[in-house]
């Protein structure tokens, strides 16, 4: 087949000839034959043959919005973790089948191609791919939204592994022109701050009192819904100087000064997630949150007032949504540009600004609710510290009229956190300033109003309420997965591809022998592809009739890697003792990013890979277990992992994690949970039955109050694997040519109290593995509890989630596209 048909173009050549779209692109825009192109200008011609299949039903959601004036929904987050575009347009306008035998007559690879594409370095983590997830959400609900981010020239970083350390290099994935993006540099909107970024001797530097002027120039990527029906966008702002160029140095010879303002701006944009162990790095990422915040701000109210002239239709028109307190600086920005520029008074301005607002908290860790120093306002953005201090002032005010007597919570809830350095608490500043605030699971959303923020959900208690995260099922099962999509397909139907909780009709094929033996061939499948792959792009080799055991996600303490791996040294010291030892071979997938500054996470990557090592280079249990740290792990990555998976740990301490998304992509795929009650996972057992889950440890009340007599010595003296394991690692047994290497581990878990209860769960998760390798001893009931939980996972779509903000926080509706 050499056409494709898609909407409003009728039947467009694609490929074959030589006035089809492909071919035309690798001419006009490459100036190549089609047999002289290389495989990166194929891509290229490719992406941009799919942008053309797309662009008018793109015009033409904007052009329905324009005219129908919804409500719309603006999503704001400093991480858009979106994965690779090529694949996933091509799912989302179902037209894979068609433009890969077009690609397949005209003999070109459509798999080599789809590698071709670097995954974009806009995100890190979950809090990215979550926010990825619901943009796919919303325009396949045909929802009027756009996502606003920070166009990231070179992501976080790109990781490495040397001497089993984390390496980080530049993530220049924008070295080559991205086909998807679209620069709408007449819309580019001005950003004005207190200061002016300079470069002196190599280095950013910050002057204060010079008020300067940065450009947003705004960069569009289209978000396709499933059936291409709408196409929404996400809008990304890059940074750019006022047409910067001294003149006056180029023609003295200094080349590099009269580039200077221009290369300083550009920095603001250069990177997610600066340094943070540094004052510029901390300054910067300051900087980075008001600038995504005021150009989505103008961005927004620029078309607000084109299509309204009444200012109290503000609410009714926009939604605003904060992914987390990055972009709380929407609060202040909001409530200047009613002030100043509008000239609303105050009552008017801060009436609006909380009806437009909503917060979606993800995280109870108090060092992670951001704090920043009132310097960086005063210095920055000094008529937002005014604003901040007159909504602290009047609400305080009225906490003291409500609890008299009570300065205790006055303290707690203020904005500003007194002390040595006074600091604007952004938690704080977005709960008061927002009609909303979210959790993301229901135990997290308890927590959160009776623990984290009680004193302000004492105050607001209408303001809290929990949206439980969510997935696409399109990206995840459908095209991840596509053996196990066509087999659920064959048994209930593809109505589970807009309809997640249709995967629920797929409950009584558990019990049938024949679907129980499609399940484990796809799983079989998937891993002897995941294996082959591996084998191709790291030279090593992985079993594949092994057990796939996996955990990843970002590596922090509270995730408890370290946990894991400690299982992993008392499964190899029971080995040690008995190389006879009933153990069905297994390998253990390790991945995540560790943030620079962090040393400890480093140091729980350096151990992996040394027991990974250590493991590799012992005969006696070769073959038997087997360790792999995948280095810079990605939605790519995770597209080949997750379909290989046979267990799932998601063994954060309880009451720590907020929701967790790896956990409900694994369940989708047919992975069973090793689990602590947190986060998303309890509601995960719950649907699918906790019967089909190995659930193990101290639950976050037990936690909680055990925290102040909690002795991990305890544990040490009176476990005997416990203190072996930790015995082994402290006689540089994994660390034999570099002595003293993991005493900072051995002393977190020991001397310094071990926060995170580590020791006090790992008896309890040993027992929960031996129970789940029970269990894959007998594939076949393996299998029914494995089907089990892809037939439980229909509340863990993103579209059940959007739907209920959509809903219950943004009273927004359909808008579909005429």
């Amino acid at each position: 087949m050499n056409e494709a048909a898609f909407h409003d173009f009728g039947s467009i050549p694609f490929s074959g000839r030589a006035d089809a779209l492909f071919e035309r692109h690798l001419l006009s825009d490459a100036v190549v034959e089609p047999s002289g192109a290389y495989d990166r200008q194929r891509f290229e011609a490719l992406a941009r043959s799919v942008r053309d299949l797309l662009a008018r039903r793109w015009i033409k959601t904007q052009r329905t919005y324009d005219q129908q004036n919804p409500k719309r929904i603006y999503y704001m987050s400093m991480e858009f973790l979106i994965g690779r575009s090529l694949a996933n347009n091509v799912t989302n306008l179902m037209l894979q089948q068609p433009i890969e035998q077009s690609l397949l007559e005209s003999n070109l690879d459509w798999l080599g191609l789809v590698e071709q594409e670097p995954d974009p370095g806009l995100g890190n983590g979950g809090l990215g791919r979550l926010a990825a997830c619901f943009l796919d959400s919303m325009a396949t609900l045909e929802l009027p939204a756009m996502g606003y981010g920070l166009r990231y020239e070179y992501g976080m970083f790109r990781q490495s592994i040397e001497n089993g350390w984390q390496r980080e290099q530049p993530d220049n994935w924008l070295r080559r022109q991205d086909p998807w993006e679209i620069s709408r540099r007449s819309q580019a909107v001005e950003v004005t701050l207190g200061c002016t970024f300079e470069m002196h001797r190599g280095n950013l530097r910050i002057i204060p009192r010079r008020p300067s002027t940065l450009i947003g120039i705004p960069y569009d990527r289209p978000v396709v819904g499933f059936g291409g029906k709408t196409i929404n966008s996400l809008r990304l702002w890059g940074a750019a100087a006022q047409d910067y160029f001294d003149f006056e140095d180029f023609s003295s010879g200094d080349f590099v000064g009269a580039l200077t303002g221009s290369i300083a701006a550009q920095t603001l944009t250069r990177v997610l997630y600066p340094n943070d162990s540094t004052e510029l790095g901390q300054g910067l990422r300051f900087a980075q949150e008001y600038f995504l915040v005021a150009c989505s701000l103008a961005d927004l109210v620029r078309r607000f007032r084109r299509d309204n002239q009444d200012w109290n239709l503000l609410p009714d028109k926009v939604a605003i949504q904060l992914n987390d307190t990055h972009p709380t600086l929407a609060v202040p920005e909001l409530m200047r540009i009613l002030l100043d520029e509008v000239k609303l008074g105050w009552e008017r301005s801060w009436d609006l600004t909380q009806r437009t607002l909503a917060y979606t908290n993800h995280t109870l860790l108090p060092e992670a609710l951001e704090k920043w120093p009132v310097r960086y306002f005063q210095v920055m953005l000094p008529r937002h510290l005014e604003i901040i201090y007159e909504i602290n002032q009047r609400f305080l005010d009225d906490v003291r009229r409500r609890f008299p007597g009570d300065e205790g919570r006055v303290s707690r809830v203020s904005l500003i956190e007194e002390g040595p350095q006074k600091r604007v608490r952004m938690a704080n500043l977005a709960i008061v300033g927002s009609h909303s605030t979210n959790g993301v699971a229901a135990i997290h959303s308890g927590i959160l109003r009776t623990t984290t923020v009680r004193d302000l959900a004492e105050i607001f208690p209408g303001r809290f309420n929990n949206k439980t995260n969510g997935v696409t099922p399109r990206r995840w099962l459908l095209l991840a997965n596509p053996a196990l999509s066509t087999a659920i397909t064959d048994v209930i139907g593809d109505g589970w591809t807009t309809d997640f909780a249709k995967i629920a009709r797929l409950k009584p094929a558990a019990d049938d022998a024949a679907f129980r033996r499609s399940f484990l061939q796809a799983k079989r499948d998937a891993k002897a592809r995941f294996a082959s792959w591996f084998k191709e792009t790291s030279d090593q080799m992985v079993d594949p009739d092994s057990i796939f055991d996996c955990q990843i996600k970002r590596i922090h303490e509270y995730k408890r890697q370290l946990l894991n791996a400690l299982r992993v040294v008392v499964l190899y010291n029971r080995l040690r003792a008995n190389p006879n030892l009933d153990m069905a071979p297994r390998t253990f997938f390790f991945g995540g990013k560790a943030a620079p500054s962090y040393h400890l996470a480093k140091l729980i990557i350096k151990f992996v890979n040394n027991l990974a090592g250590t493991i590799d280079g012992d005969r006696a249990v070769r073959g038997r277990i087997k360790v792999v740290f995948l280095p810079e792990y990605c939605v790519s990555l995770a597209e080949r992992l997750l379909p290989a998976a046979d267990i799932s740990n998601q063994i954060s301490t309880a009451g720590f994690e907020a929701s967790g998304t790896s956990n409900m992509k694994f369940m989708m795929n047919g992975a069973l949970t090793l689990g602590t009650r947190d986060g998303a996972t309890i509601e995960m057992a719950e649907e699918a039955g906790e019967e089909n889950f190995f659930l193990f440890g101290l639950t976050a009340q037990q936690v909680a109050d055990s925290r102040a007599w909690y002795n991990p010595f305890w544990h040490y003296e009176n476990q005997r694997e416990t203190r072996e394991a930790l015995d082994l690692i402290d006689s540089n047994y994994f660390s034999r040519n570099e002595r003293g290497a993991f005493t900072l581990i051995h002393d977190t878990l020991l001397k310094n109290g071990d926060r995170f209860m580590h020791l006090a769960d790992l008896p309890a998760y040993l027992d929960a593995d031996r129970a789940a390798c029970a269990l894959y001893a007998d594939r076949d009931a393996w299998a029914r509890k494995a089907i089990l939980n892809v037939a439980g996972s229909g509340k863990f779509s993103s579209d059940r989630t959007i739907a209920q903000y959509a809903t219950e926080i943004w009273h927004a509706k359909p808008c579909p596209v005429t």
